[in-house]
């Protein structure tokens, strides 16, 4: 098909020009041609969804005229091939050839049909021209592929249609007045995806069961017109009922009333915020006050930021933004003074899934399995970060713009954030014969995404460091998922949250981070993995004192040889080595280091794992396929099988001078303390990637060679006023106890 959509960049109400013959895709305008409007890797503008959305419901309706059922899943930009962008030495600008085409990449699901599809749309700016003054973006149907037995993930718009069509329901209104709840406003009928379990929950029908938890009245209120009720609903989970919906035919297939289950009375410590809907403070005299904290740039940041470029102190990268994964970074580069050049070090880093499975055999906890990416998407549950609160300090913000169900535009504001902090000392050293001090202060820079999904709240964090170092960590927050305790005692599979029946079931967090390197390399070629384990010596008279220990380097090879656990007790690591040698003689790397993280606690036959095994090891390792983009498969949601890394590593393909892409599995298991009731302070979990023989020296001591350059001051750190001197407290006399006491 060859619907051509036109779509002002300036004036929403211009009318949609005629259709226009079909372009080929090789002979469009390159983003040079178009006045560098884009970097190939930039993600979609809100205009360029708009005119692939547009295209794809014109072809849509020449081919179903008497159908509106089309529903948007995603539209996001369909990244061009590594070999077509180099990495050095500009970072991303386009080789000589071939101009690189402008692809949106749209997933529908069409409601009538119970089908999936996926459309290529060639985008392009076009001119000023008769019948509009402005340059509009045209949208071309590439291709159009429908896929059989898959669900796409489930949008907001059917979690909102699911729970009020439960909530109307006859059978589950019965259900509730069973357990004496009669006002359906203070129900929470919250959709989740079925899993498989069983035949009968398998794509042929898209599914979902819906969990319930009932606020109490009286509690917190919105502080707005409206006063919605704010009252933490999962203080009362309700149990004992199956409920499952078809959200194709939006219909409550089935209402089980299998156990009347007394729904707990209101923890009287359930909430988090004051009856105002507040975040407030301790107030005791015996509990001290803190006082504002100001971070200050007087000189501005220290980046610079060219659209969707950044450049700060040795970076180079550049950001962008999927409906599933939220933030990606692009092209990253560090700049080596010694050698007078950039240098590359990956192509591509993002989340590419979140899994939360439960540990309770017992119903409805053993089928809460969640992917938080392939059932849902973090980037369609971003939250809008607010200056002050989520990000302190000089922060520059990026939005985000997505579409939504019914094909509509959907902007993000600040959706992701950028800023510098001091994060302590960075090296020091004293010579204690002179008395000669050196110390350099260690600084970061953060880019911070944050996603609500259900109960959970994650907060993202990629940091770069000036010693060349990357680290991601992952914050957990929110309120924990709740049961019922019918025996009131502790259960075996949780904790007790307030001595009577309300209990939070142990789970885990496992996150996935696809990381697609390339260390000194284009990404697609010249890179190599190696395994380092920590070994005791053997004894003999080659260790006479039975001290010795050392690194032992194991080449992993293939994929099969690849699939690795992290251990602790043998400090293992991974690194990434190019073709490239250091001034030691041995290939320059990049070392991927394990933190705290979990293997996974469910028997090795959980049905849970038949669809993401891919949890069952902590590193995976594939050469560059630009199709293998998520570990569980494109369509997880409701899917009987794994097909990703368990499946594409059974080719066992080689992983030597490859294009290397580490899928990095790592998580934390929450046995639920006290202290996380009734909101949970943040957890964190994350990794590191360091150099490891990439420099030839250490990137942060600077030029202290005539050799290297006379150098610059190191930046100092503003020196903070004296405080106000401190009154010594009086000192108590006989008789004089009760003053003193009203003055404290």
């Amino acid at each position: 098909p060859s619907g051509l959509i036109n779509v002002s960049r300036m004036d929403s109400k211009t009318k949609p020009g005629p259709a226009q013959p079909a372009k080929d895709p090789a002979q469009q305008p390159s983003f040079e041609a178009l006045g560098k409007l884009h970097h190939p890797l930039d993600p979609l503008r809100a205009e360029e969804i708009s005119a692939a959305v547009h295209a794809v419901r014109l072809t849509f309706g020449k081919e179903h005229p008497a159908s509106s059922s089309i529903c948007f899943i995603e539209c996001s930009l369909e990244e061009p091939h590594p070999k077509d962008i180099s990495i050095l030495p500009a970072t991303g600008e386009a080789k000589a050839g071939p101009p690189i085409p402008r692809l949106a990449r749209v997933i529908t699901y069409n409601r009538d049909t119970n089908m999936t599809s996926e459309w290529l749309v060639a985008l392009t700016l076009r001119p000023p021209g008769k019948g509009t003054r402005t340059k509009s973006y045209e949208g071309r149907i590439i291709s159009q592929d429908l896929l059989k037995d898959v669900q796409p993930p489930l949008d907001e718009r059917e979690y909102e249609e699911g729970e009020r069509i439960v909530k109307e329901h006859p059978d589950f209104q019965a259900a509730m007045a069973r357990r004496g709840i009669t006002d359906m406003s203070l129900v929470i009928a919250d959709p989740w995806c079925v899993g498989y379990w069983k035949p009968e929950d398998g794509p042929a029908k898209r599914l979902c069961r819906v969990l319930c938890w009932v606020r109490t009245p009286g509690g917190p209120v919105m502080d707005d017109e409206a006063g919605e009720l704010v009252d933490n609903a999962f203080a009362r989970p309700v149990e004992g009922l199956i409920i499952r919906v078809d959200l194709q035919k939006m219909e409550v297939v089935s209402v089980v009333d299998r156990e009347l289950v007394p729904v707990p009375e209101p923890d009287p410590l359930r909430n988090y915020v004051n009856r105002q809907g507040y975040v407030v403070e301790d107030a005791s005299p015996f509990v001290r006050p803190l006082q504002p904290l100001l971070v200050k740039q007087p000189n501005g940041p220290s980046w610079k930021v060219d659209g969707n470029l950044i450049t700060w102190d040795k970076w180079t990268l550049r950001v962008g933004f999927t409906p599933r994964e939220a933030m990606v970074l692009h092209n990253i580069v560090m700049y080596d003074v010694d050698k007078g050049r950039h240098r590359s070090i990956a192509r591509r880093l993002s989340i590419a899934e979140v899994i939360v499975p439960y540990g309770d055999p017992a119903d409805p906890h053993y089928f809460r399995n969640a992917l938080d990416c392939g059932e849902d998407g973090l980037g369609k549950n971003v939250l809008s970060l607010e200056e002050g609160v989520d990000v302190i300090g000089q922060a520059h913000f990026f939005d985000m713009h997505l579409t939504d169900f019914t094909g509509g535009l959907v902007k993000i504001s600040n959706a992701a954030a950028m800023y510098e902090e001091d994060c302590g000392l960075l090296w020091k050293h004293m010579d204690w014969r002179t008395g000669h001090v050196a110390t350099k202060r260690s600084r970061r820079l953060v880019f911070t995404f944050m996603c609500s999904v259900g109960n959970y709240e994650y907060a993202f964090f990629w940091y770069f460091h000036r010693d060349g170092t990357i680290s991601h960590e992952v914050k957990l927050t929110g309120t924990v998922m709740t049961g019922i305790s019918t025996t009131g005692k502790a259960p075996k599979y949780g904790t007790l949250l307030d001595g009577k029946t309300l209990f939070a079931p142990i789970h885990s967090h496992y996150f996935v981070a696809r990381m697609h390197m390339a260390v000194d390399s284009d990404g697609l070629g010249g890179n190599s993995l190696v395994e380092v384990n920590i070994k005791s010596e053997s004894k003999g008279t080659h260790n006479p004192h039975n001290n010795a220990f050392y690194g032992e380097e194991t080449r992993l090879r293939t994929e099969t040889a690849a699939r690795r656990k992290a251990e602790c007790s043998s400090d293992r690591f991974w690194k990434v080595i190019s073709d490239e040698k250091n001034r030691a003689g041995s290939n320059t790397g990049w070392r991927l280091s394990p933190a705290r993280t979990s293997p996974v606690y469910a028997r090795p036959d959980a049905a849970f794992l038949r669809r993401m095994g891919f949890v069952n090891n902590h590193l995976w390792a594939t050469p560059f396929n630009p199709f293998e983009r998520f570990p569980g498969g494109d369509y997880p949601n409701q899917s009987p099988r794994d097909d990703g890394l368990p499946l594409w590593t059974q080719q066992d393909r080689s992983l030597e001078d490859q294009g290397l892409v580490l899928w990095y599995c790592f998580g934390i298991t929450r046995v639920v303390r006290l202290e996380d009731w009734p909101v949970t302070p943040c957890d964190t979990v994350g990794f590191l990637l360091q150099p490891d023989g990439f420099f030839g020296r250490s990137p942060c001591v600077g030029p202290v060679t005539p050799e290297l350059g006379q150098g610059r001051p190191e930046v100092l750190h503003t020196p903070a006023p004296a405080p106000p001197p401190v009154e010594p407290p009086p000192v108590a006399t006989a008789g004089e106890e009760e003053p003193i006491k009203a003055k404290l």
